[in-house]
């Protein structure tokens, strides 16, 4: 199993419900878990659905504060 890393993908939200504050827009579904997790045990197979995020355009790390 390959974990996913649901805060690199672009489908996932953060809701406002305390009881399920981890979400994906694909799927449209609220969780308390993170959802690659509830994908993997509803459909026994990885999220397919994953899609990095782009990345921002100046958002380049420098060493200067």
């Amino acid at each position: 199993m390959t974990k996913i890393n649901c805060f690199r993908c672009k489908h996932y939200i953060v809701t406002w419900d305390p009881k399920n504050p981890k979400g994906c827009d694909f799927f449209g579904f609220k969780s308390s878990k993170m959802p690659s997790l509830t994908v993997f045990q509803s459909a026994g197979e990885e999220c397919a659905a994953f899609e990095p995020k782009p990345e921002k355009k100046g958002n380049k790390k420098s060493g200067n504060l």
